[in-house]
Formats: C-alpha cells, structure tokens, sequence
C-alpha cells in the first residue's frame, strides 16, 4: 500500500469543513483560506484606506482576528463574505483612527503636525506607481473614446465636462439651441458609457493586483503570527 497523506483537495471543501480545519489549525487549510481571498479582501482594504501599505496591514489584521475567532463562523454567509466585513471593519477602523489623529493634531496646533503630514506622504509612496498606472490607464481609453465621438457630440462634451462651461455658454459658443447642448450631451455620456463599459471592465479587472509574490507573502505572515510557520 501506498503510504503517506492523500492531498486534499481544499477548493473541493465545504465553508463549513475549512473553518473547522482553520480552527484545528491546519495550516494547509488556513493558507488556502488566505490565498483564495487575498484579491477581494485586499481591494476592499484599499477601496477604503486608499494605501497600499496600511490595506496589507489591515487585510493581515483581519486574517488574524478571523482566525483566532474562526468558531464565531455560523456559517449564515459565506466564508468569503464572512472574511470582506472583518477587513472592512478592520479597515474602517483604521481610517477612523487615522482621522481622529488628525483632527487632534489640527485642533491642538501641534508644533510637529508638518512632519507628520510628511511621514504620511511618504506613507503612501507606496500606492502611487498603481494609481498612477490605472488614472493614466483610464486617461487615454478616455481619451480615445471622446475622440471617436461624432463632432457634434465631442465638441459638446468637451465644453461642458472637460472645460467645465455652462450649458448657456456652450450653447453661445456653438451656436446652437440650450436644448440641443442638453440632448448632446446627454447621449454623448451614453455613449461614452457604452463604448468604455468594456474596456474599464477588463483594465479595472486586473489593476491594483494582489497576487503572486504578495500574495504568498501574506499567507506566510499570517501562518507565521498563528505560530504555524
């Protein structure tokens, strides 16, 4: 007979059976947990701290407190969704904190409060090169699409979203009807949505990735703070 553990096949695995694996302290288990919900739970982090830094931070917290109190899983929602409103918590948390800091430094005129807004700067280095990617990204598909409207819509659209003019000045400028600058752009926006749905999809799809390297790194701070590593 052929010895050694048969490999489990944990994506085969109730919610129910993970969490009482997590529990037992598998730590196969707990990392195929944290790898399957690094993405979403990372994205949720960032949607709300907007730092790459302090979201990795906050994702490895909630994975903590999950982990410690895996038992108060009813199993009510899934485990995934379980584990999104602990980050979210967690990070919400954070950035209550964070504010509440500042309005003490604000209100108290603390002599440091300069360097303090420079270690956040400095903080949040970090989340440039992936927001900078995705807003120049999302700049020429924009771009793009305004430039294959027909004329009569992009020169509206530019005028009243790009320059910010009133409809009133739009209309002077162009020499045509109020009415006939509403209806423009309104269906300039319609098809802009319509051309650009597709493409932001895909593109949003995969910004701001947490995967990989980062990845595997999180599964190895958690197991490590669990004392499993």
């Amino acid at each position: 007979m052929a010895s050694g553990k048969q490999a489990v096949d944990f994506a085969a695995l109730s919610d129910g059976e993970l969490t009482r694996r997590c529990a037992a302290r598998d730590a196969a288990a707990i990392r195929f947990v944290v790898t399957a919900n690094n993405q979403r739970l990372f994205r949720a982090a960032w949607s709300i701290l907007r730092n790459r830094a302090e979201a990795e931070e906050a994702v490895q917290a909630a994975y903590l407190s999950a982990f410690v109190g895996i038992a108060a899983f009813e199993g009510r929602s899934a485990l995934s969704t379980w584990l999104t409103r602990i980050v979210v918590n967690e990070a919400l948390g954070r950035r209550r904190a964070e504010e509440r800091r500042r309005r003490h430094l604000d209100q108290e005129g603390v002599a440091v409060l300069d360097n303090y807004r420079d270690a956040l700067m400095r903080g949040s280095a970090a989340e440039g090169p992936d927001i900078a990617l995705a807003r120049e990204q999302i700049r020429k598909l924009l771009e793009q699409a305004v430039g294959d409207l027909p004329e009569t819509f992009r020169s509206v659209f530019v005028l009243r979203e790009i320059e910010g003019l009133s409809a009133e000045e739009t209309a002077e400028i162009l020499d045509i009807p109020l009415a006939t600058v509403k209806t423009r752009l309104f269906r300039s926006r319609r098809r802009l949505k319509q051309m650009l749905a597709p493409e932001l999809k895909t593109m949003l799809s995969g910004t701001f990735p947490f995967a990989g390297g980062d990845c595997a790194a999180m599964a190895d701070k958690v197991l490590a703070k669990l004392g499993l590593l």
